[in-house]
C-alpha cells in the first residue's frame, strides 16, 4: 500500500494524476487536506478535534495539515502501514529554505518519523502544470526505494522541472541551495484606516552555486535532494565548547569556600 498527501488540498489535479500512476505499482490511498494548506510547515492540530470524510473510495480528506493527514492515515485511518509515503504533486517549487515553510515536505517528514520511507514531489512551475510528467518521475523514483530503500531517517526532496520528458537532460542529487527574499512583507491600510500586513512580495532569486536544488532545476534537470532528520549540525561541537562553560557555570557558596 501506498499512502499519498499534499498540501494543495485532496480536489488538486496534481494528486490525483500522482495517485494514478502509483497505482501502477500498488494500491494507493489518498488522506489529504480538504483544501490548500501551503507553507503549513510541520504544523499539527492539537486544540481542536480533526474530522475524516471518504470522498470516495480509497480518498479521504482531513481538516488539517499534511502532517495531521499522514500522521493520522498511518497511526489510525489504515488498515497497515504502508510501504511508502509519497507527498504532492507540489503546485510550485518547494526548493533551498522554502523546505521548512512546506506542508508538502512536511507530509514526507511525518511519515519518517514513523518510520516509512518517503519522499515530497513538486513541479517548478506557477501555471500550465505538466502533471504528467512530473508523476511520471514520482513513479520512478518510488520504484527506486521501494526497490533499494533509504538510509534511516532520510527523506528525498525531488523537484521537476516544468517541461517535456524529451527535455530533461537528467537527474542529479543535490544540496539545498539559497533563496533570496525581495519585499517578503507588504504593508496595507485597510477602508477604516487599519494597517493589515500580506506576507508575499516579489518573485524571489537565488544564489547560484553549482550542486544546488536551484542549479539543477535552472539546467532542466530534476533534482533529488536528501533530507535527514537529525538536524544537529555535528561540525559546530567544538566551536561551542567554550560557550558551554559560560552558559551555566556552577558558583560557589561562602560556606564550601
Amino acid at each position: 500500500m501506498i499512502l499519498v498527501t499534499n498540501d494543495d488540498g485532496v480536489y488538486s489535479p496534481g494528486i490525483q494524476m500522482l495517485a494514478k500512476r502509483l497505482r501502477e505499482m500498488d494500491r494507493v490511498i489518498i488522506v489529504a487536506p480538504d483544501r490548500e494548506r501551503s507553507a503549513a510547515g510541520h504544523s499539527m492540530t492539537l486544540h481542536r478535534p480533526l474530522l475524516i470524510e471518504q470522498v470516495k473510495e480509497n480518498v479521504y480528506s482531513v481538516n488539517g495539515t499534511p502532517t495531521d493527514c499522514v500522521n493520522i492515515g498511518i497511526k489510525g485511518l489504515l488498515d497497515e502501514k504502508p510501504r511508502l509515503v509519497v507527498s504532492g504533486i507540489n503546485k510550485g517549487p518547494n526548493l533551498g529554505d522554502d523546505v521548512t515553510y512546506s506542508g508538502t515536505v512536511a507530509g514526507a517528514i511525518e511519515a519518517r518519523l514513523l518510520e516509512v520511507p518517503s519522499f515530497a514531489i513538486s513541479l517548478v512551475a506557477r501555471d500550465r502544470f505538466r502533471f504528467a510528467e512530473a508523476a511520471e518521475v514520482a513513479l520512478r523514483v518510488a520504484e527506486q526505494i521501494l526497490d533499494h530503500g533509504l538510509s534511516a531517517g532520510t527523506l528525498l526532496n525531488v523537484n521537476v522541472p516544468n517541461i517535456p520528458l524529451e527535455d530533461i537532460t537528467g537527474t542529479r542529487i543535490t544540496r539545498l541551495g539559497k533563496r533570496i527574499y525581495h519585499q517578503m512583507t507588504v504593508e496595507r491600510v485597510d477602508p477604516r484606516g487599519k494597517k493589515y500586513y500580506w506576507i508575499g512580495g516579489g518573485d524571489p532569486d537565488w544564489e547560484r552555486e553549482e550542486g544546488t536544488d536551484f542549479d539543477a532545476i535552472d539546467r532542466h534537470a530534476v533534482s533529488i535532494t536528501p533530507l535527514h532528520l537529525d538536524l544537529t549540525d555535528y561540525a559546530s561541537f567544538d566551536g561551542l565548547r567554550s560557550m558551554q562553560k559560560l552558559v551555566f557555570q556552577r558558583t560557589i557558596s561562602p560556606k564550601e569556600q
